[in-house]
């Protein structure tokens, strides 16, 4: 049980950082303000997309594990 305890809080701290490294849908006035920034740092469409299916599969994870603490 305290195992899956750590291995929530775990889960839930890396939805956070995941959603927190996507960027918004609305990049119209952001892309103005960064100066380019953005891609002086290497953060491309490439990597938009790796971290929302990461994001996807530990919130995935997440529910789960979630659902596996509700019964028990």
């Amino acid at each position: 049980m305290l195992v899956l305890k750590v291995i929530h809080f775990i889960l839930a701290i890396g939805v956070i950082v995941g959603v927190l490294l996507q960027s918004g849908k609305s990049a119209g006035l952001s892309g103005v303000v960064d100066g380019g920034a953005s891609q002086f740092f290497g953060k491309t469409k490439g990597f938009d997309e790796k971290v929302s299916k990461v994001t996807t599969i530990v919130a995935i994870l997440f529910m789960i594990n979630s659902l596996i603490l509700a019964v028990l």
